[in-house]
């Protein structure tokens, strides 16, 4: 028989024992669902709900201005589509997470990496290299806030600089902030700041679902927001000058017109599984939060590694100075010790000894994982 594994990459809310509410799957039989009457925009029944759960969180969504599709994936793909002709440059983070590199190809469109580099105690975006990486066929820049799998959160100086950016450039801003409900208190965040930074450094902005000054895609999806992936919508909010927005939904809803793809019967739910948000939403913010404190105290108590700021999201990241193959580290500890982890160049981190740990599973397992990593560590 082989080791038990202690999968300390596991993702998937379905899989990690919360306790989804009993009458979810009720919502599905709304008798209106047996009736097929699509719109590309979406039901504006659950665009309406959609934009209810911004007006919670203090953010004014216009519901016109909203367009569902089956997952982010989608989502990105469709705004490919609009913004970029076949070898057009889009800007992603580094590091990521690797499927924006298979949606590229899918979408003949090219990605170009801008930095983010850690310092101060923080993740923060290297403008210099971000600015110098725009070429004249540069078309959009994708931002990921909070980014996966650092966790960090844009600056209201960084979301200065990047709405300045785009406008000077004429590129759209995609915002993908499907983890945007899973925040940090400051206490759990990470490491002590430094205190040479002025208020703006320090004020984070957990969205840019209300920006007005360049052309702005905000993406999200019930896939984190209700922890149910395999519910399979998400959506799409425009922003912007009102030309621009204007003429990017109607472009959009010819797109979203031709595939559909969007469940009738998950359309009438959501109204009502929006209802029910924080029953599942505050479960794994604890358990995020429970993880990530625990994880701290271990690795506190280690001098092999070191836990990296992190202002929200799923993952954590551990920097390992002695560790220079990320990959046979990964690799021994899943056959020696049964522990499953990512190493950092899955994510694409410039510099080896980086492992990507989620906070989603379970008490016991995260807590026995965390331990048999640190223990390996240890022994070299």
């Amino acid at each position: 028989m082989g080791l038990p594994l202690w999968d300390l990459t596991e993702s998937n809310p379905t899989r990690c024992d919360f306790a989804y509410p009993s009458n979810l799957l009720a919502a599905l039989t709304d008798a209106d669902a047996f009736l097929y009457e699509p719109h590309p925009k979406g039901l504006f029944k659950a665009r309406q709900a959609i934009a209810r759960y911004y007006e919670e969180k203090g953010w004014s969504v216009d519901e016109e201005h909203l367009l569902l599709t089956a997952s982010t994936s989608e989502a990105y793909a469709f705004l490919f589509r609009l913004l970029l002709n076949p070898g057009d440059r889009v800007l992603v983070p580094r590091p990521s997470y690797p499927l924006l590199d298979f949606l590229a190809d899918l979408n003949d469109v090219r990605l170009d990496a801008y930095p983010l580099v850690y310092d101060d105690s923080r993740w923060r975006i290297d403008m210099e290299r971000l600015a110098a990486a725009i070429c004249s066929d540069t078309r959009a820049l994708v931002l990921i806030n909070p980014n996966n799998p650092t966790g960090s959160v844009i600056t209201l100086a960084e979301r200065e600089a990047l709405v300045e950016l785009c406008h000077r450039h004429n590129l759209a801003l995609i915002s993908d902030e499907v983890f945007g409900d899973y925040l940090f208190p400051a206490d759990v965040a990470g490491e002590p700041r430094s205190t040479h930074h002025s208020q703006s450094d320090d004020q984070r902005v957990p969205t840019l679902v209300t920006t007005s000054e360049v052309l702005t895609f905000t993406v999200s999806g019930v896939s984190k927001v209700l922890g149910l992936p395999q519910m399979k919508l998400a959506w799409i909010v425009v922003t912007g000058p009102a030309h621009l927005a204007d003429e990017a939904l109607s472009r959009l809803e010819i797109i979203s017109d031709t595939y559909l793809s969007v469940s009738t019967p998950v359309q009438h739910a959501l109204p009502r599984w929006m209802t029910q948000r924080n029953v599942l939403a505050d479960q794994i913010l604890h358990r995020l939060i429970a993880n990530r404190t625990m994880l701290a105290k271990v690795v506190s108590l280690s001098s092999s590694c070191r836990l990296l700021a992190a202002d929200g999201g799923w993952y954590a990241v551990l920097q390992l100075p002695g560790v220079e193959d990320e990959e046979e580290f990964a690799l021994n500890l899943l056959d020696s010790d049964g522990v499953l982890v990512h190493p950092g160049y899955f994510f694409d981190f410039a510099e080896p000894g980086y492992v990507v740990i989620s906070l989603l599973p379970p008490d016991e397992i995260f807590r026995t994982g965390v331990g048999k990593l640190i223990e390996r560590l240890a022994r070299g």
